[in-house]
């Protein structure tokens, strides 16, 4: 079953997958608008290029006369009939103009437009040479669309078109208001945003129990791999208990045993004047005595009896001592609040063993600290520093490959109580290793 932190925890990180999954939805959406925006609008001019196209073809047949080339109000009339009657009734043109080759407006349904001389654009030149169709926003500040600019947005259309009998190419030009265009691409785009908008929510609603699921499982795979390693370290912690019971009961027994009968034999070896044999008779003694000092400090570091019967203080003394036979010093500081004992004072323990085994065995430290403090009533703090040569940050990684693996370890217990481990270390500045976990 899982616990409310764990569910909390699944949640959470659901939450903020849909979260990251609504921005994408969202990116996805507007920038979906504007695309398809920009292609509707396009397709649009499309749609008006071809329009000019024909409706510039329908002039060329029906419309158009040589007169037009010489201003005859006959040819005017024609052009006004058909402008009139087959391309202005559509609203969205309002305007049409007819142009030669050297800016001259040969016809415009504004008539005080026809005759006026205006500068064309190199697009509308290239159009006399090359032919085919263009189309762009028209530019109101020019002086020959003065007549439009109440229109508001313009998209301009030119095709060139020729008189029937000489051939002469004349521009045929319309305007079309780009509400027209915005509304042909608004269209298009309402009719394909819906199916796009809705598969995509449609993923998303079955991406959300998927995920959920996965959560579920990842959740419960970290927490299967927590108590296989609370397992490990309580396993461990017996299998200390009974090493450290047999060496008590067993070999140090046994030596202490030898080292007692040894005694007498070197005191009778005086009394018999045999100096050669009473001298090595006590260097036996002492050497038993000295191995049974080494096992017994070996027992402390494998399993402090203090710890349960005298508390965390009396097993960090107890743990500090060798280093002082060492000649390393030492340093013991347990706030009084902190000496009252809790729950974690094992893993406040094994956290503070396994720093200055570290310390004493690869740092070549003189000087080792241990501080046990309460930074807050329900928190107790672990600091452990040593002057040693310290490691850089691919050091410890290296070393748990070789498989150093007891602040590895450690880290996922202190986890699991909602602790807090940090280790640093810089070469050459020593090394602190910071334990906080609630009391």
């Amino acid at each position: 079953m899982f616990g409310r932190r764990d569910k909390d925890s699944t949640t959470w990180a659901v939450a903020r997958f849909m979260l990251g999954s609504l921005g994408a939805l969202a990116v996805v959406v507007v920038g979906g608008f504007f695309s398809l925006r920009s292609v509707t609008i396009d397709q649009a001019e499309r749609d008006t290029r071809e329009r000019v196209r024909l409706e510039g073809r329908l002039v060329e047949l029906v419309g158009l006369s040589e007169g037009i080339l010489r201003g005859e109000p006959e040819a005017v009339a024609r052009l006004d009939d058909l402008v009139a009657g087959q391309i202005l009734n559509n609203t969205s043109v309002v305007r049409v103009k007819l142009w030669t080759r050297n800016g001259r407006i040969l016809y415009s349904d504004a008539h005080a437009l026809i005759g006026q001389r205006f500068t064309l654009g190199e697009e509308e030149r290239e159009l006399f040479e090359k032919g085919g169709v263009e189309a762009e926003l028209s530019d109101l500040s020019q002086p020959e669309n003065r007549y439009e600019r109440h229109e508001g947005k313009l998209l301009e259309a030119h095709t060139v078109i020729r008189t029937p009998e000489t051939k002469t190419p004349v521009l045929f030009e319309i305007y079309q208001r780009f509400g027209a265009v915005s509304a042909n691409a608004g269209r298009l785009l309402r009719a394909l945003a819906p199916p796009l908008i809705g598969g995509l929510v449609v993923l998303l609603l079955f991406q959300a129990p998927l995920a959920w699921s996965m959560a579920r499982r990842l959740q419960s795979g970290h927490r299967e791999r927590e108590m296989l390693l609370a397992s490990a370290i309580e396993a461990s912690d017996q299998e200390r208990r009974r090493i450290a019971a047999d060496l008590h009961d067993g070999v140090v027994q046994d030596i202490a045993g030898v080292a007692f009968g040894l005694a007498p034999l070197a005191e009778d070896a005086e009394r018999r004047d045999a100096p050669e044999e009473a001298t090595a008779l006590k260097d036996a003694v002492a050497r038993l005595r000295q191995g049974i000092r080494g096992l017994r400090m070996l027992l402390v570091q494998i399993h402090p009896p203090t710890l349960e019967s005298a508390g965390l203080e009396a097993a960090l003394h107890d743990l500090l001592s060798p280093l002082v036979a060492d000649g390393i010093a030492t340093e013991l500081y347990v706030a009084d609040g902190a000496a009252t004992g809790s729950r974690h004072d094992a893993l406040l323990y094994r956290a503070a063993r396994e720093a200055v085994r570290n310390a004493q065995a690869h740092a070549d430290a003189t000087m080792v600290s241990v501080k046990v403090t309460n930074p807050a009533p329900d928190r107790t703090r672990l600091v452990v520093t040593d002057d040693g040569r310290g490691f850089a940050p691919g050091d410890r990684a290296r070393r748990q490959a070789d498989g150093h693996v007891g602040l590895k370890l450690l880290e996922g217990l202190v986890a699991q109580v909602d602790g807090t481990l940090v280790v640093k270390s810089e070469p050459g500045e020593g090394t602190r290793v910071e334990l906080e976990v609630p009391r």
